[in-house]
């Protein structure tokens, strides 16, 4: 048996997250579909982490065990063809030790959020970035983040659907960066910690959204965590911006 570690890169706008789901296609069901056309095992895939629907990964850390010999090289380039049309990507592909997990031994991951602050529609890139018309002041936002970083209780910032036993997670960055356009800007938020709550990014960045648009005052920011509420929550970003980036090991 050999343990074989895949960063993935995939399109999450046809799926119903990266996880198998029973009432709907997921880069999981695909990938393991695929896994079962070139070894004719049923083979099943971990994951460094979890996507909601429409979420996009760019590097998404995976693996799977596999009793086939057969070359990284080769699994990778087979894979890619009996992904097809699916929009997903194996990156890379090597073997890994049994004592390698690709989501226990994470000791981080980092996910960014893009949102596309102009008036006109989206046409290149629907589905990809969160699209606001109203100006944002990414300054403020940044400086609003930073009551978020450390460890807390995000009670306010999780799904009511969140699993996880503990509220109490550590961030270790929240940064918010204006990147010029020269049709409309784009505002991207970056998201490290260990681990995060269900939804937690999405939440997070909502708010500071009503920050950037002046609905909210930055002190707000803390008030809602200080809350502990799911009720004090201002706004829960869509998926459609959110990208996985890296899991770091």
């Amino acid at each position: 048996m050999t343990r074989f570690a895949l960063t993935i890169e995939f399109d999450g706008t046809p799926f119903m997250g990266l996880q198998r789901q029973p009432h709907g296609p997921s880069v999981q069901q695909s990938i393991e579909d695929a896994m079962r056309a070139v070894t004719g095992e049923e083979a099943a895939l971990f994951s460094a982490g979890r996507t909601d629907t429409g979420v996009h990964a760019l590097a998404m850390r995976s693996h799977v065990d596999i009793e086939k010999a057969i070359e990284p090289f080769r699994l990778m380039e087979a894979l890619n063809a009996h992904l097809r049309p699916d929009p997903i990507a194996v990156l890379a592909c090597e073997v890994v030790g049994e004592d390698w997990h690709a989501r226990f031994s994470c000791t981080g991951r980092r996910y960014v959020y893009k949102i596309a602050n102009r008036r006109a529609p989206l046409t290149l890139e629907k589905n990809r970035l969160w699209q606001v018309a109203p100006p944002l002041d990414a300054e403020a936002m940044h400086r609003a983040a930073q009551a978020l970083v450390g460890r807390h209780d995000f009670t306010t910032f999780r799904s009511a659907h969140c699993q996880a036993k503990d509220p109490v997670k550590t961030l270790d960055r929240l940064d918010v960066e204006l990147a010029k356009k020269e049709w409309g800007d784009e505002i991207h938020i970056h998201a490290q910690a260990r681990s995060f709550l269900h939804h937690q990014v999405r939440s997070m960045v909502g708010c500071l959204k009503l920050v950037g648009q002046g609905t909210w005052s930055e002190k707000q920011i803390g008030e809602a965590l200080e809350a502990r509420d799911r009720h004090a929550l201002g706004l829960n970003a869509p998926p459609h911006g959110l990208y996985f980036v890296e899991a770091i090991y």
